[in-house]
């Protein structure tokens, strides 16, 4: 394109050849775009193809990326489970022991005897029984008679006295709460 200004005194043959350059120019620029449009409809399908590749690629990539996420954020998650699973249960278990401790004290209390006392006599109670199994066969047996046998297993000594006094302070303690039993339903009435 020329920069020169036009002389306002010649108006024929410079107008014309400048109409025929622009009438060139925009035929060109016209030719340019039919070009570019039929060279992206040849290589289109090959462009379009190349994007969907890479599309996949990313996909792909994108995918790992969220999965590996998503196992940290489940292993995370199942190692805080497992903390709070075995905190929950020492809570619960220390609980367990404090109930368990006053329960305890409050049936000793009450005069029930303890687990421990109640194995012992379970245990006392099973040697006893086999003592007599013993001597029923004694006296089956004719080995020993059964007055003699009788006698064995009576508490002597000491053991009478103790078990004397227990049942005095057994029948005591009964006779003490029915006196209170009575009291308490004469003031009730």
């Amino acid at each position: 394109m020329s920069t020169d200004n036009p002389d306002p005194g010649t108006s024929g043959s410079s107008t014309s050849g400048k109409t025929d350059r622009i009438k060139e120019s925009a035929h060109d620029i016209w030719l340019a775009g039919l070009g570019a449009f039929a060279k992206a409809q040849q290589e289109g399908v090959k462009a379009f193809e190349a994007l969907v590749k890479d599309g996949m690629g990313l996909q792909k990539k994108t995918q790992a990326a969220a999965e590996e996420g998503l196992n940290h954020a489940q292993s995370r998650m199942s190692g805080m489970a497992n903390e709070i699973g075995a905190k929950a249960a020492g809570q619960w278990g220390k609980l367990e022991g404090i109930f368990e401790d006053r329960v305890a004290r409050a049936l000793e209390k009450l005069g029930m005897p303890s687990a421990a006392e109640v194995r012992m006599l379970k245990t006392r109670l099973d040697v006893l029984s086999a003592e007599i199994e013993v001597l029923k066969r004694q006296v089956a047996e004719g080995r020993v008679a059964p007055a003699a046998a009788a006698k064995t297993t009576r508490p002597t000594g000491r053991k009478r006295a103790a078990a004397s006094d227990a049942g005095t302070a057994r029948k005591r303690s009964a006779k003490a709460g029915a006196a209170a039993a009575a009291k308490r339903t004469t003031k009730d009435s």
